[in-house]
């Protein structure tokens, strides 16, 4: 029993000490349960009953020798320091949880919320009433999102109900029960209110950018010469422009298709005019109603290939945009060795450009130089390893590339973007031709290649924000060009469930910990019974 005298005094307060930990855990919201702090006193005060049962004798041998004498004028220093450490602990916890500060260690910042989100949370002018409808067992996630937001804003407020215990809400808000089926958000600011199906940041941001965003913009996606389909047949495929339309659909903004041949002018609602890709002449009238569009202060987003059968590149010209006859290549930066596919990372200081961080990525993307006098910017350029190969016979017939005279070198610029003054030639009221007066400059931003909008490559690197950010600049809207949230998610263990997450999270806290505690207690115990000790 002696021997084993302080093994049970050691183990006992183990469960004491981890007893009294649970319970401070439990005052701040940690997933523990009164039978394990139960558990936990009840064995540690019968262990150290036994402990101190087993060593009465050598106790009061101990107290009548010097070395009590020692440990008691050691032992009460060392007692009041402990004291006093877990009194600090214990305040630091209180300060902590009454003023919380969030950081955000991973390297990718899964964590933190974007600058598109801090920045529409910074300028919300009216609460924002969130009320997720999800049941407990899956609200964790969405909690935490919310959370974020919340912690960003003191005006973003947000609330949980289950839709089974709060009836009278799903009636209020005219909810029905396949809408709740897999739980929604619902963002409310003033009288209007969105619903929010995916909880996500991307999703819960665009929520609030059409409900803080007044006015309704049009872009015009120009159809009939073989360009990218922003809608209808062919839109969602790979070489489509679905997920770029549903980009600035996400803005607030309305996407429309135009067939210029049969309205023979652009409409007068329209705020951005994109050319994707176009691979067969327009017709003069087209060319006629493009150039009074832009001479009425209009803007409009021009992405041509290289080799494509376009006569745009005269018209381009004639507003200061050199396109060259050639295909970028580089042997060093393409993506996975690919020549043919340049990473960019060198942006021009312009609103378009001047928040990106990370590089985007064209495919197959000819040269756009600003013409020599003109205030058109060079908004991004490749590596300064890369070319512009114009000897395109040799490309595109055997597939080689090698850089020699008359290319252009490297960095090569892909985009520019300006204003410009542009004249267009138009009939008065009685029908004469003469030269009409500008409204103001046009703004024009040109891209050598429209793969990188498409549907494969969008949300690869930050095309997504190259290509949105473009048309807010075009529009004029300065104050919604940002870094949106990264589509892509940290990966997590898809078959963890509510049940599976609070018993890892309670190993991880109270087990574990313990289980190392009563292994060092093992451990030492054994030294001491070691011969020689």
């Amino acid at each position: 029993m002696k021997e084993m005298a302080s093994l049970y005094l050691g183990l006992g307060l183990v469960g004491i000490g981890f007893g009294l930990l649970s319970i401070i855990l439990l005052a701040f919201g940690a997933p523990t349960g009164l039978g394990w702090i139960y558990g936990n006193f009840i064995a540690g005060v019968v262990l150290v009953a036994l402990g101190l049962a087993g060593s009465l004798d050598t106790l009061r041998e101990r107290l009548a020798s010097a070395e009590a004498r020692r440990i008691e004028r050691y032992g009460t220093s060392a007692i009041l320091q402990t004291v006093a450490g877990i009194a600090i602990l214990g305040l630091l916890a209180f300060l902590a949880h009454r003023h919380p500060v969030r950081f955000d260690w991973s390297e990718g910042k899964i964590h933190s919320l974007s600058e598109q989100t801090r920045q529409v949370l910074a300028g919300l002018e009216e609460d924002v009433h969130v009320t997720a409808f999800y049941q407990a067992v899956v609200a964790q996630p969405v909690r935490e999102l919310l959370e974020r937001y919340a912690y960003e804003s003191p005006r973003f407020h947000y609330e949980f109900a289950d839709p089974t215990a709060r009836p009278d809400l799903v009636q209020e808000y005219g909810l029905s029960g396949e809408e709740l089926e897999q739980g929604l958000l619902r963002v409310a600011l003033g009288d209007e209110a969105v619903l929010v199906k995916t909880p996500d940041e991307e999703s819960l941001t665009n929520a609030l950018v059409k409900l803080t965003r007044t006015g309704e913009k049009v872009v015009y996606f120009v159809e009939g010469h073989n360009e990218r389909r922003a809608k209808g047949e062919g839109a969602e495929g790979r070489e489509g422009f679905g997920r770029a339309a549903e980009a600035l659909a996400n803005e607030n903004y309305r996407v429309e298709t135009l067939l210029l041949a049969t309205r023979g002018e652009v409409p007068e609602d329209a705020d951005v005019v994109v050319l994707a890709g176009p691979t067969r002449p327009y017709l003069d009238e087209e060319h006629a109603a493009l150039r009074r569009y832009l001479a009425r202060g209009g803007a409009l987003l021009a992405m041509v290939d290289p080799r494509a059968n376009t006569d745009l590149v005269e018209d381009l010209g004639e507003l200061g945009v050199l396109l060259g006859d050639d295909v970028i290549v580089d042997q060093l930066q393409g993506l996975f060795g690919r020549a043919a596919t340049p990473i960019a990372a060198e942006y021009a200081d312009h609103p378009i450009t001047r928040k990106l961080r990370e590089p985007t990525m064209f495919h197959v993307a000819r040269s756009v130089r600003a013409a020599e006098g003109s205030d058109l910017v060079e908004l991004v350029k490749t590596s300064a390893e890369s070319w512009a190969e114009r000897d395109l016979e040799e490309f595109f017939g055997r597939g080689r590339a090698e850089f020699g005279e008359g290319d252009l070198p490297g960095p090569v610029p892909v985009a520019v973007a300006g204003e410009v003054e542009v004249a267009a030639e138009a009939a008065d009221a009685e029908g004469e031709e003469g030269d009409a007066p500008s409204r103001g400059p046009a703004r024009i931003v040109v891209f050598g290649d429209a793969d990188f909008a498409s549907n494969r490559i969008l949300d690869s690197f930050q095309n997504r924000d190259l290509f949105v950010n473009s048309v807010n600049w075009l529009m004029g809207d300065v104050e919604a060009i940002t870094v949106r949230p990264n589509r892509s998610r940290p990966s997590r263990l898809s078959q963890l469930t509510a049940e599976d997450f609070s018993r890892i999270r309670y190993l991880s806290l109270f087990v574990l910990p313990e289980g190392i505690a009563v292994l060092g207690v093992f451990a030492w115990w054994s030294r001491r019974r070691a011969p020689g000790r």
